[in-house]
């Protein structure tokens, strides 16, 4: 019978728990929601273009970033670098939330951050900074970063109706046929599913 009485003592305690979760994990959201609703609203006053660059960090993605800045971003408009990493597996807390509806805009001064960046498990390169920079400071442009966890197929298209994007810049690998019937062609994904331009940037090898 004690055995019995402390199992069900402690399954008490645990279901307890698992409703403090929930109920923290729900007050979370509607805090991350309503930051995301500010971010879009205060978007949306600037009178300035949403201009999404999918960035993996990868030469390809650089030279996208690149076109964006020299062929499509202009005066007043937000530059939006949007990288997907794979699943953090948070426990509990904002970056759980986070891992569903993404970071908030991370601003470019943060981004050049290493100590920032680190909680969000991304590492950006010197390189993708010191293009973002140079952009930022030669245009009357704000550079910003979206962070998405999980496959970038979907998170871009996320990005694209969430936060909303105007257009959007995607870069592609070129993959041969082999490896594009067993990855999927992320590009031609976001090409065929999202309501906005989309630009893709080849690479030439």
């Amino acid at each position: 019978k004690h055995q019995l009485s402390l199992s069900g003592a402690i399954l008490q305690r645990e279901r307890e728990r698992e409703r403090e979760r929930e109920r923290i994990k729900l007050s979370l959201k509607k805090v991350v929601l309503v930051r995301r609703e500010r971010e879009r609203e205060r978007m949306a006053d600037s009178g300035g273009r949403r201009i999404g660059v999918a960035v993996d960090f990868s030469e390809c993605s650089k030279k996208a970033l690149n076109w964006a800045i020299d062929n499509v971003v202009r005066d007043g408009d937000y530059l939006i670098l949007i990288t997907v990493a794979p699943n953090m597996n948070y426990e509990e807390g904002e970056m759980q939330l986070w891992e569903t509806v993404g970071s908030p805009l991370i601003p470019l001064s943060e981004v050049s951050e290493a100590s920032v960046m680190k909680k969000y498990g991304v590492k950006p390169d010197a390189e993708t900074l010191d293009i973002a920079n140079t952009a930022a400071t030669q245009k009357s442009i704000t550079v910003v970063m979206k962070i998405y966890w999980g496959d970038p197929r979907e998170k871009l298209c996320e990005a694209a109706e969430h936060i909303p994007l105007s257009s959007i810049v995607i870069g592609n690998r070129g993959l041969g046929g082999l490896k594009r019937m067993i990855m999927g062609s992320v590009s031609n994904h976001v090409v065929n599913n999202v309501a906005c331009p989309v630009t893709v940037v080849k690479a030439h090898h």
